[in-house]
């Protein structure tokens, strides 16, 4: 049997080594998964794939050539990647502890000129000084790092290695001056690999609310679990850009607004570490599409990266967050993890962040570099991620003989301690009764695991916010809400609960009921799942309403016999997208197109051809395209539902009957045809290290949509509700120097953003009245139209919330702006300065729906 399978490998290896890079990995993830369903664990897999290797590498030795290069690194991660193996052994099941991965030497060529950028920015000193939470922080840590010898202090920066540990990242003890060690774990939304957990709304269905007060909310409660499961870092909040709709990971993020994104960063952060645990930014820089993330360059203009891609992770360190996470790809060039302008430079200089860069999981690619550019731990510790087995890392010892040679500073070790550390201090973990881990990510039935419960009443929490990131985009003839109808019909795979259970799929890489959240190490395992059809099924029997469904996407004769007897029917599409580990349905995390799976809109238009009152629920990780049959005249109502989470049925049922009024507004902007985009996830190239162009800069979403002047079908900021409201005159006060661009003198951005920059500066004022009948939520928000010769898009996202007006009141609203608010970033100067001419303040319910305006 091995003989037969190595065979099998080298032939697709060999397939690699003549550059069908493509049809490699689309074979050998199909023969896996073969061997899987027969039965066959890892460790026999990665044992013929190490006996593969060796053979093809002496096979091409034989030919004279040397190209066994990183689509081998990408074989492994999609197969065993951060844990995952089949699923045949279920929740309880022990990974292989002989798995093993070959060695593998660098990328060819990745130290050449053409893969390079100036990478000799030096790292800035911490400042123990000043009145900031990190003052006193650092202190502590340095005091600390000065009894460590130069073992503990590698040890304290170097992983223990993939399952080495119980958490999905470890970093060892160091009993000798009371440090217990760090534990790591996913993810953004909940606590991942762990039993008696919430699995919270989705990052993009957070955006989604607009609300400031429920994003925070939301972030308490997932650090409040990540505490009682023991863990010191959450890894999240995801911070990366909706460039692409069809990008993986979008539902981990905050979608397609930097400054919509920058505020679910700092609230996010703001809750996770109000109860000591600390947050994670990551994926720092440009992680924006899954397909090649471990070799492609995104190669982005200085201006484009700081207004767009760097400004929610500034917003985060705003909020003192205590830990970065640098990215699998290349940035302009080199390797994000060792790219010293991005860390040393844009990060700890000019944004003056004073944590820890901690690699992603195998996102190392070389010990000096990495060191001398900025990053400061590396994850989980193993030169090649992530299986078991390995006795080789990039740091550990070699570190130390780095220091020893001359190549990497002691000063640099002493620095990478003192960050770890001093997040640690800062959010007082230090504290003897912070919990230790007390689940085990790789064994749930494991004596570590002691089942504590984690959830408390998170569940109120994770409802409200799940209704809230619901958009209402189309109610004709007030179908909605709900008022107790004689009869209706639930049809759709998506609304019922999963045949399998809610934990069937590997990391969620499937689904066959409600699509809660997306697939890949941004995802939670389900102690609970509300599916719409249980909750909306308990609704009907209280309102004594006839209540009937039909699950099959496929049987569109049985949909519509179903939707033909009753008063209303709801039907319920989705789609889904994840990590590029993992595919479904031939889409390897992002998603190959915008429509919703299992034949939804043939579904849609089914039921709308024989029920006059069709309701329909979309659920995905971003934009879903609807085109199909969004005109059609008996579909009366539409919400994006996004990714819900544990409550996801619960939340729907809510909006549906008004329990809660939609107040979700898209955080992003929906096209009438792909095309319409400003920017597609790249799905094939001829070469090993492929470059990708962020050439639309700044035009970007809705920038892009109002630059080109395209319509969309939904833009950026849309969403309805069951009142209406009146927006008064608005008006605008200096409440801080206006001359502020005076104030650079001579220094410029690159030395470190000053205070000043972000004082409070300028006040924009307008009243709000509810004229319905009923008391309902509103968004305002607030754009700027800068002069045409600044070079920025027609309107920029400056400020937004949610706010509850009683039917019939009037409320004041007050937004405030900085200095930088009301800047761009200046190349030539290089730094933040406000354009010259008139800006236009444009207040409205959506970027497209303005109420009223005035210029400063």
């Amino acid at each position: 049997m091995k003989i037969t399978l190595a065979a099998l490998v080298v032939g697709n290896l060999a397939l690699a080594a003549s550059g069908a890079q493509s049809r490699l990995e689309s074979r050998v993830q199909r023969d896996s998964h073969h061997l899987q369903n027969r039965g066959l664990v890892d460790s026999l897999l990665v044992n013929v794939l190490n006996t593969a290797s060796n053979e093809l590498e002496d096979l091409l030795g034989a030919q004279g050539s040397n190209q066994l290069f990183t689509p081998l690194t990408s074989l492994f991660q999609k197969t065993n990647h951060q844990g995952q193996s089949p699923k045949s052994g279920g929740s309880g099941q022990v990974y292989p502890s002989d798995a093993r991965r070959p060695s593998m030497r660098p990328p060819p060529g990745a130290d050449t000129p053409k893969f390079r950028t100036p990478n000799d920015t030096p790292p800035p000193p911490l400042k123990a000084t000043g009145n900031s939470k990190w003052a006193g922080a650092i202190t502590k840590a340095q005091a600390m790092v000065a009894k460590l010898n130069s073992t503990e202090k590698v040890g304290l920066v170097t992983g223990v290695g993939w399952q080495n540990g119980q958490c999905v990242g470890n970093i060892a003890a160091i009993p000798r001056v009371g440090f217990g060690g760090l534990c790591l774990q996913d993810s953004p939304l909940g606590v991942r690999f762990a039993d008696r957990v919430t699995v919270f709304p989705a990052g993009i269905t957070t955006a989604a609310t607009f609300s400031l007060d429920l994003i925070y909310k939301r972030g308490k409660a997932m650090g409040e679990e990540f505490r009682s499961k023991g863990a010191n870092i959450q890894l999240g909040p995801g911070l990366n850009f909706l460039r692409a709709p069809a990008g993986g990971r979008s539902f981990e993020y905050a979608g397609g607004d930097p400054y919509l994104a920058g505020e679910v960063g700092f609230q996010t952060v703001d809750g996770i570490q109000s109860v000591g645990v600390q947050a994670n930014a990551k994926h720092y820089l440009f992680n924006d599409q899954e397909h090649f993330r471990n070799e492609y360059s995104s190669n982005v203009d200085a201006r484009t990266t700081r207004e767009i891609y760097a400004h929610p992770f500034l917003r985060t360190i705003q909020a003192d967050v205590a830990s970065f996470m640098c990215s699998y790809n290349r940035v302009n060039g080199t390797w994000a993890c060792s790219n010293a302008e991005l860390i040393n430079g844009l990060l700890k200089t000019e944004m003056g962040f004073q944590g820890p860069v901690i690699s992603d999981w195998g996102a190392q690619h070389s010990g000096i570099d990495t060191a001398n550019a900025g990053m400061d731990m590396t994850m989980p510790g193993d030169e090649l991620c992530c299986f078991q087995g390995q006795n080789s890392t990039l740091w550990g010892g070699n570190l130390t003989t780095s220091v020893q040679n001359g190549t990497v500073a002691s000063s640099r070790v002493d620095d990478m301690a003192t960050r770890i550390f001093a997040a640690w201090y800062l959010l007082g973990q230090d504290d003897p009764n912070y919990p230790t881990p007390n689940f085990n990510s790789f064994n749930k039935i494991s004596s570590d695991n002691k089942n504590i419960d984690a959830t408390a009443d998170h569940d109120k929490i994770a409802r409200e916010v799940a209704a809230a990131g619901i958009v209402l985009v189309k109610n004709k003839n007030k179908a909605l809400p709900l008022k107790k109808p004689k009869s209706i019909a639930v049809i759709g795979g998506n609304a019922g609960p999963a045949y399998n259970g809610p934990n069937f799929y590997s990391d969620h890489a499937g689904y066959d009921g409600i699509v809660a959240e997306g697939w890949g190490s941004g995802t939670a395992d389900f102690s609970y799942l509300i599916s719409p059809y249980e909750a909306l099924q308990q609704r009907a029997r209280t309102d004594r309403t006839s209540f009937t469904w039909s699950f099959n996407d496929y049987d569109l004769k049985n949909a519509k016999a179903v939707a033909t007897v009753v008063e209303k029917a709801i039907v319920f599409i989705a789609t889904m997208s994840g990590e590029d580990y993992l595919t479904f349905n031939g889409n390897e995390g992002d998603r190959n197109n915008l429509t919703s799976w299992h034949q939804g809109d043939a579904l849609v238009q089914a039921v709308a051809s024989v029920q006059k009152n069709t309701i329909v629920v979309v659920n995905g990780p971003a934009q879903v395209d609807v085109e199909a049959w969004i005109e059609h005249p008996n579909v009366t109502a539409v919400l994006f539902a996004h990714m819900g989470g544990s409550e996801s049925g619960n939340a729907v049922r809510d909006v549906l009957y008004g329990a809660q009024n939609p107040s979700g507004r898209l955080p992003y902007t929906l096209a009438k045809k792909r095309s319409d985009y400003s920017a597609d996830v790249l799905y094939s190239s001829s070469e090993k290290y492929m470059d990708l162009p962020y050439s639309e800069g700044l035009f970007v979403d809705y920038r892009h949509f109002d630059h080109k002047n395209i319509t969309p079908r939904f833009e950026f900021g849309f969403g309805l509700g069951y009142s209406t409201f009146k927006y008064g005159a608005a008006s605008g006060e200096w409440i801080g120097d206006k001359d502020f661009n005076s104030k650079w003198g001579d220094s410029q951005a690159k030395s470190g953003l000053p205070d000043w920059l972000f004082a409070d500066t300028y006040r924009v004022n307008f009243t709000l009245t509810n004229t319905g009948k009923i008391d309902d939520f509103e968004v305002p928000q607030v754009y700027l139209g800068f002069p045409s010769s600044s070079g920025e898009p027609p309107k920029v996202l400056r400020a937004f919330d949610r706010f509850a007006v009683k039917a019939g009141a009037t409320i004041n609203v007050s937004f405030t702006l900085n200095a930088y608010d009301l800047s761009t970033y200046d190349v030539t100067e290089g730094r933040w300065l406000m354009p010259s001419g008139s800006i236009d303040v444009l207040v409205g319910q959506s970027s497209r729906k303005i109420k009223s305006t005035f210029t400063i």
